[in-house]
């Protein structure tokens, strides 16, 4: 018997990533109507700079979708009901959100003093849920690579 999935559940059936219908069914209208909004910012403030890449993290962490060029720019993460993004942020992004810690959002800061520091940086996945959200991650993103239009 199949246990019916829980908030926050990836996409695990590793067979072949997952098509558009397959998200927009899993996440819900409103987290896919932020996940389309999200892409269409990449697409519009990094024309052509980024081909993304359907990666399978195996059974706990199912399909995720990256935005890489040299260096990953983010990764979106499709969740049941709930949609995140993974944004890894390296010694000089760290210090520009410092010198601007107090224009993030308080569940972005502490979303950012609780992340575990690794080598490569801070790995901060932040739930999107509001136009706000959004906002906040593309700041994040145009930290780590300004933006080639005015997005």
């Amino acid at each position: 018997m199949k246990q019916s999935p829980e908030i926050g559940d990836r996409i695990t059936d590793k067979s072949s990533p997952p098509d558009e219908r397959t998200i927009r069914g899993w996440m819900g209208r409103e987290a896919f109507g932020h996940w389309t909004e999200l892409q269409r910012w990449i697409e519009a403030s990094y024309t052509g700079v980024f081909a993304p890449d359907w990666l399978y993290g195996g059974k706990k962490r199912g399909w995720s979708l990256r935005y890489k060029k040299t260096k990953a720019l983010c990764t979106f993460l499709p969740a049941y009901k709930l949609f995140s993004v993974l944004v890894v942020l390296g010694r000089a992004e760290r210090e520009k959100f410092e010198a601007r810690r107090y224009f993030w959002s308080p569940q972005l800061v502490k979303l950012y003093d609780e992340a575990r520091a690794y080598p490569d940086g801070k790995w901060l996945t932040v739930p999107i849920s509001s136009a706000g959200d959004r906002h906040e991650v593309t700041e994040l993103m145009s930290m780590k690579r300004p933006t080639l239009s005015s997005g």
